[in-house]
């Protein structure tokens, strides 16, 4: 039997969450009491998203749900929400981190490269957000969290690419918050700076020092700092607040 406690609890969806922001992201808002759908790739990242799912639910006492899907694909992408609303009964937090990097210079970027970066990261991001909106309008409440970039505010040599898909988000972001506001759903981008993931974990030492030196906190952020800031914006606090970009950069876009 299905208590009350498990039918009035709020449920998230966080893509791309089996490790680095997305993890992080997807371990707050269990420990804030949310059902949680982790979300990887591809049949490949099963094993680690199912690894998670099923620590948050023995952690945190949630209901949790481990899905492979590339978001990139539009069938993909509403089957996983499809799967979160049949496991938890509705979708009332959508998170839109899954992302990909292909850096190279414009000159030399190839045009597979343009389009999987953007495919992933910003029509990834349209094709969750179009498979939730309905739902969300129908049960008049919903939070939206794309995960942007200061690289989409400010852009960044060698990354095209990503930058177009990061600003690319940061429009979509504001108009779905014109869309939703009245069916009580907000929308809102979160802009991480540098912050100690796998892709940062590569760089020299001479790379980590000189991106160091243009952040005025002098460190990089941890995903952490990121995900605090998706809880509050996932919470019935931040219901007046939509359409926002909000860095999360230790004053490096100062």
């Amino acid at each position: 039997m299905t208590n009350e406690t498990e039918t009035t609890r709020r449920a998230a969806l966080v893509t791309g969450s089996s490790r680095g922001i997305g993890r992080a992201v997807a371990q707050e808002l269990a420990r804030a009491g949310y059902d949680v759908c982790v979300n990887c790739s591809s049949e490949q990242g099963l094993p680690a998203a199912r690894e998670l799912a099923d620590a948050l639910a023995a952690d945190c006492g949630v209901r949790t749900l481990a899905v492979a899907a590339n978001v990139a694909d539009a069938q993909e992408a509403a089957a996983l929400v499809d799967a979160a609303c049949q496991e938890f009964g509705r979708v009332d937090v959508l998170v839109n981190n899954a992302g990909i990097t292909r850096d190279g210079l414009i000159a030399r970027m190839k045009e597979e490269d343009f389009d999987a970066v953007v495919g992933v990261n910003l029509k990834g991001t349209f094709n969750c957000c179009k498979a939730v909106a309905q739902r969300m309008m129908k049960q008049r409440f919903g939070r939206i969290v794309n995960m942007s970039s200061v690289v989409g505010v400010a852009g960044n040599a060698g990354q095209a690419n990503y930058a177009a898909s990061k600003a690319g988000v940061i429009g979509l972001t504001k108009s779905l918050a014109r869309e939703l506001a009245s069916r009580n759903v907000t929308a809102n981008a979160v802009a991480p700076g540098f912050i100690t993931t796998d892709m940062t974990a590569a760089l020299s030492d001479k790379q980590r020092e000189a991106m160091t030196e243009r952040i005025a906190a002098r460190r990089l952020g941890a995903p952490e700092d990121v995900a605090a800031l998706v809880r509050f914006l996932a919470s019935d606090e931040a219901g007046y607040i939509t359409g926002q970009v909000i860095c999360v950069d230790g004053g490096m876009s100062l």
